[in-house]
């Protein structure tokens, strides 16, 4: 079995042109490919014997919208808590990521006992819009129908793409950062019409656990990556 750097190394090198760059954090392997060729790289990595990608163990989306800023950031853990009082999140001048969107594809080769991740980054301009990968993986099927209903990316040539979790008049995508979490409409009973009426949430929405960031100092960053030092 080559290493994850083996691994890497022979990936850029051959796909170089189809990819937007590849890395390693805590021994594993993220390659951003761009979304044209999405489906040529899967192929290779499933049919070629020197990757044997066969078993498609996940698809998810992703939304940066919100990656990077946090209520508390902090280098020490707590027993009792963090504090619910907190200010407005930190103001970001450049997004964190290019993009907001991506999905993302775990690979697993049980020939070689290696792990893969490909990233798609879905432009922001563009349609949000993947190719479907369930006639090179069929096990792809309701995950990227979730991926659809939770985040509202939609997988081109997917043979039965509709909502998987939610009702089928559901309005949003719940795991979207800016999804309201308590909801979009409320109801209430009006005593003039006498009847149950729906109106805009008049609830300002507030936070009840706040999202905290620590620095974990027992990584640390080395040339090849970032490796655990209690090793």
């Amino acid at each position: 079995m080559a290493s994850v750097t083996d691994l890497a190394t022979l990936i850029n090198a051959q796909f170089s042109h189809w990819i937007e760059g590849s890395k390693i954090e805590f021994e594993e392997l993220t390659i951003d490919v761009f979304p044209s060729h999405l489906i040529d790289l899967c192929l290779i990595l499933r049919d070629q014997a020197e990757f044997d990608f066969k078993m498609l163990v996940d698809v998810c989306g992703i939304d940066y919208l919100e990656y990077g800023l946090d209520d508390w950031q902090t280098k020490s853990t707590t027993l009792t808590g963090f504090s619910r009082g907190v200010t407005e999140k930190w103001l970001r001048v450049e997004p964190a990521k290019p993009t907001r969107f991506a999905s993302i594809y775990h690979l697993l080769s049980l020939t070689h006992n290696h792990r893969i991740r490909l990233r798609v980054n879905i432009p922001d301009d563009a349609d949000l819009m993947v190719d479907s990968v369930v006639d090179i993986w069929p096990s792809a099927n309701w995950f990227e129908r979730e991926s659809f209903d939770l985040f509202g990316i939609a997988y081109k040539g997917h043979p039965d793409l509709r909502r998987i979790l939610t009702d089928y008049g559901f309005v949003g995508h719940p795991f979207r950062k800016d999804f309201p979490l308590i909801g979009k409409v409320e109801a209430r009973f009006d005593a003039a019409l006498n009847r149950v009426v729906y109106e805009p949430v008049s609830i300002e929405p507030r936070i009840l656990e706040p999202k905290v960031i620590r620095h974990d100092h027992r990584y640390i960053v080395g040339e090849e990556g970032i490796h655990d030092e209690r090793k």
